[in-house]
């Protein structure tokens, strides 16, 4: 099996890789931005898996030239995933006071998944197969104050997820979405600072990874925030603007 996974350095992406590698040696491609840090995960998933192939590239996650160089480099060999899995999660307050790092937010968690899975698609179209998953969040199905910039962004990634879907409806190319609640990444620092219960990373790769296999639309993980992020959708305005979320 060929994977690429874009965003490798991700903590969920990385266990993602490790959920593969235990079910069969496979052909990965870990596209990142920190070649240091690719580096050190593709040697730790050498040890784990020896008889998998394990390479690594480092491109501009916004320069769309180079990500369609990287995409047709990547599609010389038959690929059969695509997960894409970058993201940034700068506090809120930050990015309402600085607004080039509310652009970059905005950028790599929106515009920068847009592109590649842009990219990817047009291969497998050609190919005729393959799945392209997308990191989203639980965040994008309704604005809140705590957390708009990246909510907005993941918003619209689930929308545009939602039109690939549609594009290749009937096809052999699918498209999954995956929306984790808060995990216990180092993204989610500022959570775990205020003492939100977040999500093993383990449990939340290792559904991202059966929900992959199954292309599956939409995947919530854990599994209860399909329930709970159904009521946040449905409160009447009046309702959620008295809650402090």
């Amino acid at each position: 099996m060929r994977i690429v996974v874009i965003g490798a350095t991700s903590a969920i992406a990385e266990h993602c890789c490790r959920e593969w590698l235990k079910q069969s040696p496979a052909d990965l491609l870990l596209v990142a931005r920190d070649t240091a840090k690719a580096q050190r995960i593709a040697q730790d998933l050498a040890v784990r898996s020896p008889a998998s192939t394990i390479e690594v590239e480092t491109v501009d996650f916004l320069d769309p030239r180079a990500i369609d160089a990287l995409a047709e480099r990547a599609a010389a060999r038959p690929i059969d995933i695509v997960l894409i899995a970058q993201g940034v999660l700068p506090p809120q307050a930050t990015l309402q006071d600085d607004l080039v790092q509310c652009r970059d937010t905005l950028a790599i968690n929106a515009l920068s998944p847009a592109l590649f899975a842009e990219a990817f698609a047009a291969r497998l179209a050609r190919a005729g197969r393959g799945t392209v998953a997308i990191i989203g969040s639980v965040a994008g199905d309704r604005g809140r104050k705590s957390n708009y910039v990246y909510g907005s962004a993941k918003g619209l990634v689930a929308r545009y997820a939602e039109g690939m879907q549609h594009r290749f409806a009937g096809t052999g190319v699918a498209v999954v979405l995956v929306k984790p609640g808060p995990t216990d990444t180092p993204m989610a620092a500022t959570h775990r600072s205020a003492g939100l219960k977040l999500a093993p990373v383990e449990d939340v790769a290792r559904d991202t990874v059966r929900g992959i296999a199954a292309r599956r639309p939409v995947v919530y993980t854990p599994g209860r925030w399909a329930l709970i992020m159904l009521i946040v959708r449905h409160l009447p305005r009046f309702v959620f603007n008295r809650l402090n979320i």
